[in-house]
């Protein structure tokens, strides 16, 4: 047996399992080779003998013929910001290096309950607060298709443990853009689903040991084929025995062909411009639609971008609060009451938006419930199946950067996730996917959006797309599918 086989996606790798052409043991230990000798320092915490062990009991209830779960005996890694049990667990903050918890967040719970051998922590900012993953721990993970650049954040780390073959796949996670960046830059596939799908309990940054997480974040999966993320998100929407839940989740798929699926395209917007690359990738995955008879229309947006990005913002700052200790909460009651009125500075806006009134919260709430309705409408009276949008406005940017840069004209360095904010108060799913590469070679995707619940459309569609774009049912896509340059900084 070869490395090859971590180069297919999971399920591939699931189905030489399943027929015996490999054992869970002997698929393990090829993707621990594979992080030995990886030097993009994705992977930042493991217990190789409890992976082993976990392999070998997927073995043994495989020889038995037991049922088993949908992800029986396949290896994957775990955003260091999900608690794990036995498995130190440190969100990337040197107050927590020491932190092993004692029990499972309820994602990874999902996962072991299908199967998955946890084999790995991947690398995530500091309590994942950045576009950059990179911290005082571990340090800075690196871009697989160039190290120059960087993975994005704060699921950097498992992005670029996937496109690197380390993993078949990674559970990330999503506030603003968390998961979808990162899958854009490393040239990924990556799901954030409905939200409310997946429970976010044993997350953090809310601290350890808290219930509740934010009314925003969403976990997700990453992976190297739609399929693949089709198979997590069953594990992931199948709550474990723990949970002692009585409800099932069944997700409504598509089964139209491409060609009759009706597609929109908002390709470009003043409030969040796309750079040439970025552009020409759109308008050719128009093409290429319109070519395979999709119905494809350009739309100007369901919502007003600056309008939907300010409440974004307001619910955003307002939710990550809630941990804060009363002596920093008191410092910046007065510092916001300290403010000019006519103070429109950045740090301005933040103050207010994290000292705002109960009243304040509740009416922004409000709106957004009417700003989930008109999304509503646009996908029902518009009669459309999927929006497609850019995943950012240009390709990966310097590693360790502060700054946008689109066709020479500065932006601000939180543009990259405008596009993926669109989607991360109203909790629709949004889906990442490569597309193709830019002159420098590094990949560029787009976002693909639908109404609640129409998580599996988004996945048919971008198995669609993959093909279209030159891929087979087995594999990568074309546009990506060079091996990643994994050893180029030494």
């Amino acid at each position: 047996m070869t490395n090859d086989l971590t180069h297919q996606p999971a399920h591939v790798q699931l189905r030489a399992l399943d027929r015996g052409e490999i054992s869970s043991r002997e698929l393990l230990d090829l993707h621990l080779a594979q992080i030995d000798a990886s030097q993009i320092n994705a992977v930042v915490t493991r217990d190789d003998s409890a992976a082993r062990a976990a392999a070998h009991a997927a073995d043994e209830r495989r020889a038995r013929s037991e049922s088993t779960g949908v992800l029986n005996g396949l290896p994957l890694t775990i955003k260091d910001s999900f608690e794990t049990a036995g498995l130190r667990t440190t969100s990337g903050a040197e107050d927590l290096a020491d932190h092993v918890p004692t029990r499972d967040a309820d994602a990874v719970a999902r996962l072991r309950h299908h199967g998955a051998v946890i084999m790995g922590k991947t690398n995530t900012p500091a309590y994942c607060q950045d576009l950059h993953t990179d911290n005082a721990l571990f340090g800075p993970t690196l871009n697989p298709h160039d190290p120059k650049h960087t993975t994005g954040g704060s699921s950097g780390g498992p992005a670029a443990a996937v496109a690197a073959h380390l993993t078949p796949a990674d559970l990330g996670s999503d506030l603003a853009g968390s998961l979808r960046l990162p899958a854009h830059y490393c040239g990924v596939y990556g799901l954030r689903p409905t939200h409310g799908l997946i429970p976010a309990r044993g997350h953090i940054p809310r601290p350890p040991g808290w219930i509740t997480s934010s009314d925003m974040v969403t976990p997700g999966p990453l992976a190297r084929h739609p399929r693949d993320l089709d198979l997590l998100l069953a594990a992931l929407t199948t709550p474990s025995p723990d949970e002692n839940t009585p409800w099932r989740v069944t997700l409504p798929t598509a089964q139209r062909p491409i060609g009759q699926l009706r597609v929109a395209v908002w390709a470009d917007d003043a409030s969040c411009p796309v750079d040439r690359n970025t552009a020409d990738a759109v308008a050719a995955l128009e093409g290429t639609l319109a070519s395979a008879g999709a119905s494809v229309h350009r739309t100007a947006g369901p919502v007003g971008f600056a309008e939907s990005l300010r409440l974004f913002e307001q619910l955003l700052h307002a939710t990550t609060t809630a941990a804060t200790d009363d002596a920093a909460g008191a410092a910046e009651l007065a510092a916001a009451r300290d403010l000019h009125t006519d103070d429109a500075s950045p740090r301005a806006a933040i103050l207010r938006h994290r000292t705002q009134t109960h009243r304040a919260w509740l009416r922004a709430n409000e709106e957004r419930i009417r700003l989930q309705q008109t999304w509503h409408r646009f996908f029902a009276d518009g009669q459309y199946d999927v929006l497609i949008t850019p995943a950012a406005p240009t390709a990966a940017i310097p590693a360790g950067s502060r700054s946008l840069t689109v066709d020479g004209v500065e932006r601000s360095f939180f543009d990259q996730t405008g596009w993926a904010n669109l989607t991360s108060h109203v909790g629709l799913p949004s889906l990442v996917m490569p597309i193709a590469h830019g002159a420098d070679g590094l990949p560029i995707g787009v976002q693909l959006v639908g109404p609640a619940y129409s998580d599996r459309t988004l996945l048919v569609m971008a198995e669609h797309l993959a093909l279209l774009l030159g891929g087979t049912a087995e594999g990568v896509i074309a546009p990506w599918s060079g091996s990643p340059l994994r050893h180029r900084c030494s």
